[in-house]
């Protein structure tokens, strides 16, 4: 088995600076969802990659890039389904512990949470991830199940864009969970992740993202056609609107 390198958490790992993959900061982000909590961010001349999984159950008929070619790997668990890193280069680094990370001058931070609604006893650990990109508030919320608690709020702060986990499951938000957790933090943008899709088995357990959108203004949903999604901090609206990428 390769061996991979993971960015260490330690009193120093906050302070250190690793070399950006490009010095060229991009006016724009570009966003692409693979399925489940999988997407691919680029912009700010950082390329990131989130919750890469072994195609299985909700995840069977998804498919991932042959190759990611980006800087960095994100994953909230080593479950297979949001953090299934075997298949990655050796070379790939990994976010994968919870903590602040000094990447390129961007300052990622992972927050700890409940994987489940029985504070952690089955599932363990779930990571929320944290961080700017150009210059675009950033919170990806991994598998988080139970409701977040006053410090996890503050430490997650108001942010742009909010990709949230909504279709269930012993081990993430269902519809109404999410849609509460949200309006808690007051979003611009919320992105629905972790829902079943047409390319699911029939052993798959979550809920499609239409329970979800019933709770929702209609006048504030979109459902986006182009799979790169892209925008810029100046276009970002005032007041929470939902965002639902097709598979890329």
């Amino acid at each position: 088995m390769h061996r991979r390198r993971f960015i260490a958490l330690s009193a120093l790992a906050s302070a250190s600076v690793i070399a950006p993959a490009s010095a060229q900061a991009q006016p724009s982000l570009t966003i692409r969802w693979f399925g489940h909590l999988a997407f691919q961010i680029t912009g700010g001349g950082l390329r990131l990659f989130t919750h890469p999984f072994l195609p299985a159950g909700c995840t069977a008929g998804l498919k991932l890039p042959d190759k990611l070619d980006v800087d960095y790997v994100m994953i909230s668990s080593r479950l297979l389904d949001e953090g299934f890193i075997e298949n990655l280069t050796t070379d790939t680094r990994v976010l994968a512990d919870s903590g602040f990370y000094n990447i390129a001058g961007t300052t990622f931070q992972g927050i700890s949470t409940d994987h489940d609604r029985i504070g952690g006893r089955r599932f363990g650990r779930n990571v929320m991830w944290r961080w700017e990109q150009a210059g675009i508030r950033i919170l990806h919320m991994g598998g988080a199940a139970a409701p977040l608690t006053a410090e996890q709020r503050i430490l997650a702060g108001r942010p742009d864009i909010l990709i949230l986990p909504v279709g269930g499951s012993d081990k993430a938000y269902n519809a109404k969970e999410a849609w509460e957790t949200a309006q808690s933090l007051n979003p611009r943008i919320i992105i629905p992740a972790y829902f079943r899709t047409s390319k699911a088995s029939s052993t798959c357990t979550l809920s499609p993202v239409d329970e979800f959108l019933q709770l929702a203004p209609k006048e504030k949903t979109v459902r986006v056609t182009n799979p790169n999604y892209t925008l810029r901090a100046k276009d970002l609206p005032e007041t929470t609107v939902i965002r639902v990428l097709p598979l890329a």
